[in-house]
């Protein structure tokens, strides 16, 4: 869109359904305003249900009663407990991927935000941490549900978007007055909400020479520091968010010992932990061993991907670290395997 094209085109049509000057002006302002910003005009929800592509009427029913239009599970976490899962269904996922593209990436999310973020990996996140005297990892605890549907509706107003508009996107983005775990625009909109929260824990560590990334509710400092302060410096700037930390994941880790980020082995090469490339190692083995249909039946799998999933976890493995020749011998035996069946 070209704003001298596009103000002229709005003022005739506007003209001539008899709007007057003054209300013209005041629509003009506050669309120039968000083309400054490379974000989409959206003057209220039939507007939106037009740039989208979706029923006006439908829209609304899923803004006024998003917990329809979610499907709720729980898996499994490490520790044995269970993690809700909101998924939200076909026609909501179609909404909040929209907004995601075209609102929420367009607003730049803090530098040391390296989780959900186009272009940026994992590996972003813990090559900053190699070789450091003390890795200090810690864990915002309820992280999603813990980000009220208030703080994404004040990112909507900074974005310039009216009280009504504001409203209708919050409201197509949060289950339960919360951010839901499971929905595409959740991560990047904690990213934007804590940007400020990065901003003032980073300018901490540059004063201290501390290295600092945030990887979703994982934050992760590096160094030669002292560790009280940094956990102090945490707690007061999370208080701000009606945020906590998680006491029980605290890990220190010194160089005289493994120091895992995000399950990245940070000491000296990037690579995935022992343990996750131990299993890799023993489901090749058995596959090798006995073939592929008895070793799902030993096992007991029944997940019919179960190979190109192995495949991707190798996969993963060689995205950290492309020299594992072990991996390396592990792919071409799988990928073998996956032209046969």
């Amino acid at each position: 869109m070209r704003w001298d094209l596009y103000e002229p085109r709005f003022r005739d049509l506007a003209e001539r359904q008899g709007i007057l000057d003054k209300n013209i002006n005041e629509y003009l302002a506050y669309a120039e305003n968000l083309y400054k910003k490379n974000l989409p005009v959206i003057f209220d929800h039939t507007h939106l249900s037009l740039l989208i592509g979706i029923d006006n009427e439908y829209l609304h029913r899923i803004s006024n009663a998003p917990k329809y239009f979610y499907r709720t599970f729980h898996i499994k976490k490490r520790n044995g407990k269970l993690r809700r899962i909101d998924e939200p269904l076909p026609d909501l996922k179609k909404v909040q991927t929209w907004i995601l593209k075209e609102i929420l990436y367009k607003i730049p999310c803090s530098k040391f935000a390296k989780a959900y973020v186009p272009k940026t990996s994992i590996k972003d996140n813990t090559r900053f941490h190699k070789k450091q005297k003390i890795v200090l990892t810690l864990d915002i605890k309820d992280f999603f549900p813990s980000i009220k549907s208030g703080y994404v509706l004040n990112l909507f107003l900074s974005c310039g978007y009216n009280l009504p508009v504001a409203v209708f996107l919050t409201r197509l983005c949060c289950l339960n007055e919360s951010l839901p775990q499971g929905a595409p625009t959740s991560a990047y909109l904690s990213n934007l909400v804590l940007k400020k929260f990065d901003y003032n824990i980073s300018e901490y560590c540059k004063k201290n020479n501390i290295r600092y990334t945030r990887y979703a509710d994982d934050l992760t400092f590096s160094g030669d520091f002292n560790i009280a302060s940094v956990l102090f410096l945490v707690d007061t700037e999370l208080k701000y968010l009606n945020l906590k930390r998680n006491n029980k994941k605290v890990k220190v880790m010194r160089n005289n010992s493994r120091q895992c980020v995000t399950g990245i082995v940070v000491n000296d090469i990037q690579q995935l932990c022992r343990e996750y490339r131990m299993k890799i190692r023993q489901e090749v083995h058995f596959i090798e061993k006995f073939g592929l249909d008895d070793h799902l039946a030993h096992i007991g799998e029944q997940r019919v991907n179960y190979v190109e999933h192995l495949s991707g976890k190798i996969n993963y493995v060689l995205s950290v670290n492309p020299k594992d020749e072990k991996m390396q011998e592990y792919k071409k035996s799988i990928d073998t395997i996956k032209y046969q069946t």
